[in-house]
């Protein structure tokens, strides 16, 4: 049985019953259940403005957008689930939100990236397996970029309280 709390709380767990991708389909479980596949690091509620940065932990593998609804008389819970985000980490390999792996909500140390038009970068997996080559390593985090080594070839906004500025190499 899921967690008497709100739905999809700090430490709860949840299934994928759908396809990969599909948000809609992720379930509340106990996180002893087989069906288990990820772990709530965070939850916030209220509505998330378009284009407002998520408040996750560093290493999160993933955001679930949470819908607000009210059961009905028949579901099994008792309240109304309320708008927000979950901030989800996979119960097991692989993670995206790690250092190099080419996914999560942030950019962090140790992540790849390639250009993705002006002044745009998107993160790729560092191993050359995701869908288009890393072109840069983010190798530092620092206050400005007057701070990065004189072997930095682009500059990075960072998120999560890394510093302000990533300096990534070529690879």
């Amino acid at each position: 049985m899921p967690s008497s709390g709100p739905f999809l709380a700090t430490g709860g767990c949840a299934s994928r019953e759908g396809a990969v991708g599909d948000t809609k389909d992720f379930h509340e479980v106990p996180c002893t259940s087989e069906r288990a596949v990820a772990k709530v690091l965070a939850r916030r509620d209220g509505a998330v403005p378009k284009g407002a940065a998520v408040d996750c932990p560093l290493y999160t593998d993933f955001v679930l957008y949470v819908a607000e609804s009210v059961p009905s008389a028949a579901a099994s819970g008792d309240g109304s689930v309320s708008r927000g985000y979950a901030c989800m980490r996979n119960l097991e390999s692989p993670h995206p939100g790690d250092p190099g792996m080419g996914g999560g909500p942030y950019t962090v140390v140790g992540d790849c990236v390639y250009a993705a038009g002006a002044d745009q970068v998107k993160e790729t997996a560092c191993d050359g397996s995701g869908v288009r080559a890393p072109q840069y390593r983010v190798v530092s985090a620092v206050p400005s970029r007057a701070a990065c080594p004189s072997s930095t070839a682009l500059y990075v906004q960072l998120t999560g309280g890394q510093g302000v500025v990533g300096c990534a190499r070529r690879v």
